[in-house]
């Protein structure tokens, strides 16, 4: 029992570094917009161990940020918000795990998709929402002329958490169908 938490904690640590990693590749349009690609090893940890191996994973990621100087920090409580509580949130990527992982084993590949789709698209509302949370509270000031706080933060973090879950939802039905083992583990 020891082993298989300490192999679950390593797992989510060996996740969360790649998921910094991919961080540094610049897919950032202006100051508001951007892919994030380090979604994929989260949703690929959340898929394989779950709700909270998921949540302990975004968290290591998000901390990774203050590490590796990636924040950007107006205050300690947006810090907090977007990426302490944010990168958490993240555990609801694996809200439907189990059911990607019979669905898996069992063979039935297009279920195991649409369920993985369905925890991807929870797990991104969940970071994402805590974002334009942020948004409204500290970013307002970035608003476009004419634009609310509430209306910029909603379009461009809802822009970034579709175009973030859409390309990491091929990537991950890609590896679904070439990789189905990396989902299952011993």
């Amino acid at each position: 029992m020891q082993n298989k938490r300490l192999i679950i904690l390593l797992e989510c640590a060996i996740f969360a570094a790649v998921a910094m990693v991919l961080s540094f590749i610049p897919l950032d349009i202006g100051s508001s917009f951007s892919i994030s690609l380090g979604m994929i090893p989260m949703y690929v940890i959340a898929i394989r161990r779950g709700f909270w191996a998921a949540g302990f994973a975004g968290l290591l990621w998000g901390l990774l940020h203050f590490l590796t100087g990636k924040a950007y920090i107006l205050m300690p409580s947006q810090a907090l918000i977007e990426y302490v509580i944010a990168f958490s949130f993240v555990a609801f990527s694996g809200v439907f795990s189990k059911q990607v992982r019979s669905n898996l084993a069992a063979g039935q590949l297009k279920n195991a998709i649409k369920w993985a789709w369905g925890t991807m698209i929870i797990g991104g509302i969940a970071r994402y929402f805590w974002h334009y949370i942020a948004g409204v509270l500290f970013w307002g000031a970035y608003a476009f002329k004419g634009w609310g706080a509430q209306v910029f933060s909603l379009v461009m973090n809802g822009a970034t958490c579709l175009a973030t879950v859409a390309v990491a939802g091929i990537v991950i039905t890609i590896l679904l169908k070439t990789s189905p083992r990396l989902f299952l583990p011993k």
